[in-house]
């Protein structure tokens, strides 16, 4: 990325050890209050989460096949809005997505391919902070909500740079600074450095969230274009995220990275 700086990891790690899971207080009248509140009274998505689909795999709608189980598509209308030269990149992908798909190579999985890998990750809220805890390669990043925090100009990061607001009872994350090297799937589908993401979390019910993205992106797109997923608590008693380690190693024969999960 020539002179663009990166953020150490363990900056944005301390952030999170500022961080403690809180009690859900403030969750209206009883046991049937429809989503739980913070004591502020904004919306309590603390806990530990889990998209159940196939979007890992494919984005879009897929029939089965080794290793991969078919799935109905993520995407708002179906197709994917490739530019002419990117559609053939993306093809390219897919012929090589063995290998080449990142987080096969043990990178991280980016935004917002992050929320609907195959593993829970966990929210941790504060009134000035929400931190995204992800059990894949113990990845994670901060939520921004202090109102004042803006975009870099000049740096790029797997996991992007979040700025959060609230929109009455949603969440609505804005996240810029990513680098262009994760894909939105095992697909082949992806995007360049000028990738911009529009997330938004809402609640359906106490145990379900309503998971909406924008992404756009004019070096790889046409134009915007949309997902939209749940997301569901994991309520299993003594739930926690466990280990998940992905070790990188070099097939010299072949010149390319692989895993060892």
């Amino acid at each position: 990325m020539g002179l663009k700086k990166r953020l150490n990891g363990a900056t944005a790690g301390a952030l999170i050890l500022l961080l403690a899971p809180l009690p859900a207080g403030g969750q209206g009248s009883g046991s049937n209050a429809r989503f739980p509140r913070t004591p502020d009274g904004r919306p309590d998505f603390s806990g530990i989460w889990q998209v159940i689909n196939t979007a890992n795999w494919n984005i879009q709608d897929h029939t089965a096949s080794l290793g991969v189980p078919g799935g109905i598509g993520v995407v708002e209308g179906g197709d994917v809005p490739y530019i002419p030269e990117a559609a053939a990149k993306k093809k390219q992908n897919f012929e090589n997505r063995k290998t080449a798909d990142p987080v096969t190579q043990c990178f991280l999985a980016g935004v917002p391919r992050s929320t609907y890998l195959p593993f829970p990750f966990q929210i941790f809220q504060t009134p000035r902070l929400i931190a995204m805890v992800y059990e894949f390669v113990h990845s994670y990043r901060p939520i921004y909500m202090d109102g004042t925090t803006k975009h870099f100009d000049d740096a790029d990061f797997w996991m992007g740079h979040s700025i959060g607001r609230w929109d009455g009872d949603t969440l609505v994350v804005d996240v810029a600074n990513l680098n262009d090297q994760s894909w939105f799937d095992n697909a082949g589908n992806y995007h360049s450095d000028a990738l911009h993401v529009v997330e938004r979390y809402s609640f359906i019910d106490r145990n379900t969230l309503n998971y909406d993205v924008t992404i756009e992106d004019p070096k790889v797109f046409t134009r915007p274009w949309k997902m939209s997923m749940p997301i569901h608590r994991r309520i299993e008693k003594g739930m926690q995220l466990t280990e998940y380690e992905c070790y990188a190693y070099l097939d010299e024969e072949r010149g390319q990275r692989g895993g060892v999960k």
